[in-house]
């Protein structure tokens, strides 16, 4: 007669105890036991950390993770105490009669990962966050994490660099000016107890509140050294002047597609011109007074200025009369830019005064200049260009405008010319043929810089192009849109070596256009 089944079922043998996990063995590997480090684990990190006490057992570590929390000690928690029943069984006589033991250290609840970093390493982390992403929103939130982090988020040394942007447009619509108002609260408290240390300071589309806010600045950020208000309304000429005087290090103002009266940019530099190092202004019109003050002698303390950005400039020239004496000039200046998107009035007269004493010019942005010339170029006293943009934008009959003299840029700055922008220029096919011969045979044998070059709309032939890749093997990017002479299908951007290379197979290849 056969057995019954729960009889077979209990004379089963014993399962083998089950195998140790990776998980497990890992966790012995990183930290074994009696080697004085122990394991922090949480959702998405694991930190091995030294400690001088003997280690804890996994097991200890997860048990202590998963201890309730106690309520804080206030009169809430008094007020309402929360019983609860449990049944325990009874102790034994001896149990009652034995003393109880002493506590170890190890038994207590303990404290949570975060709590146990020190403060400097956590302010390093963030301060890695805060390079990358910037201060806000990020330590405006690890600030509601826990204590230890609200205290490493409130180090004045992670608030070096602050954007601050104006409400949206659709609260603006509801609330108007309201909604400035409340967050210029918001940064009276920011500004002394966040701020002492701010270094760049950024405005973005505020319309009413510029002024008190600057004033806060002024009051609470004595180390400002950079400033840029894009898209400000109501900058005056009292508030720039108050800046200059409280912040002693600001030395790079950018006003750009600011609402800015030219009175209040002369009164600034008239104050604070002397460790001006750059300057970045973008206006449609009244600029005819600030390049006036560059041009003369009312600001003979730039001595120092570094980069000049006038963009958008609306150049109405005066009569100087005979025999003008120029300015000090810019003898720091390494970078000019007076770009424009349309045509504008900028002759070589102009730039000549402005560039007269700056020897060690870097760059040279002069796009929608039509009126400067090569020979106006040459003339310069800069030696080491890097970057030269000459490109015409908007100009329907460029082509139509014949131009010689484009050897001459070549021929002085093929040895540092990183980047050259000649779009839209009307030089001949044989004058820009021997332009970019120079980059032929440079100085010493070595091979030419130019990693760069824009011929977008102009008379470039195949054959110039393949000579200037052949001879740059440097060059990554390469503009031929609309360039007539080209055949079919080459006349685009190239960017990249690969992109530059494939252009030079082509055009070796493909027959010449008739």
């Amino acid at each position: 007669m056969a057995a019954p089944a729960s009889r077979q079922v209990r004379r089963r043998p014993r399962a083998a105890p089950r195998p140790r996990s990776a998980e497990d063995w890992w966790w012995d590997r990183l930290a074994p036991r009696g080697s004085g480090y122990h394991l922090l684990q949480s959702d998405s990190m694991l930190l091995v950390l030294s400690e001088p006490g003997p280690a804890r057992p996994r097991a200890q570590r997860r048990a202590a993770r998963r201890t309730p929390r106690q309520p804080p000690p206030g009169p809430r928690a008094a007020a309402k105490p929360r019983a609860r029943l449990r049944l325990e069984p009874a102790p034994s006589p001896a149990a009652a009669s034995a003393p109880a033991p002493m506590p170890t250290p190890e038994e207590g609840p303990a404290a949570g990962w975060g709590d146990r970093i020190p403060l400097e390493i956590l302010v390093q982390i963030f301060g890695l966050l805060v390079a990358s992403d910037g201060p806000m929103p990020f330590l405006g939130r690890a600030a509601r994490v826990c204590r230890r982090w609200q205290e490493a988020a409130s180090q004045p040394a992670l608030w070096h660099t602050v954007t601050l942007s104006s409400p949206l447009v659709s609260q603006l619509a509801k609330g108007g000016v309201k909604a400035e108002k409340k967050l210029l609260a918001s940064l009276e408290w920011l500004m002394p107890n966040r701020f002492s240390q701010l270094q760049r300071l950024t405005l973005i589309h505020w319309k009413s509140q510029v002024h008190p806010v600057l004033k806060l600045v002024g009051e609470c950020c004595p180390r400002l050294t950079f400033l840029k208000l894009s898209g400000c309304h109501g900058v005056t000429a009292d508030a720039l002047v108050m800046l200059a005087k409280a912040c002693c290090q600001l030395h790079s103002l950018d006003l750009q597609h600011s609402m800015v009266e030219s009175t209040a940019v002369v009164s600034f530099l008239e104050e604070a011109g002397s460790r001006i190092r750059k300057l970045w202004l973008t206006y449609s019109s009244q600029t005819t007074t600030i390049l006036g003050t560059l041009l003369g002698s009312c600001c003979p303390q730039l001595q120092v200025l570094e980069v000049l950005r006038l963009l958008n400039l609306m150049w109405l020239p005066k009569p100087s009369g005979r025999g003008a004496a120029p300015g000090p000039g810019f003898p720091s200046l390494e970078e000019l830019c007076l770009a424009s998107s349309t045509c504008n009035f900028v002759s070589n007269e102009v730039l000549d005064r402005l560039l007269h004493g700056s020897p060690n010019l870097r760059l040279l942005d002069l796009r929608g200049c039509a009126r400067i010339t090569p020979a106006g170029l040459q003339d310069l006293p800069c030696r080491e260009l890097e970057q030269l943009h000459l490109g015409l934008y908007g100009t329907s009959d460029r082509l139509t405008l014949a131009k010689e003299g484009s050897p001459q840029l070549t021929q002085k700055w093929c040895h540092t010319l990183r980047e050259l922008d000649l779009s839209g220029q009307g030089f001949s096919e044989k004058d820009l043929e021997q332009a970019l011969a120079a980059f032929l045979s440079t100085p010493g044998g070595s091979h030419p810089a130019l990693c760069s070059l824009n011929l977008r709309g102009t008379r470039v032939t195949p054959s110039t192009v393949s000579s200037v890749i052949s001879s740059c093997p440097g060059l990554l990017y390469l503009n031929l849109e609309s360039c007539r002479s080209l055949p079919r299908g080459l006349k685009r951007a190239y960017r990249g070596l690969e992109e530059v290379q494939w252009c030079l197979e082509q055009l070796l290849t493909s027959p010449s256009p008739s």
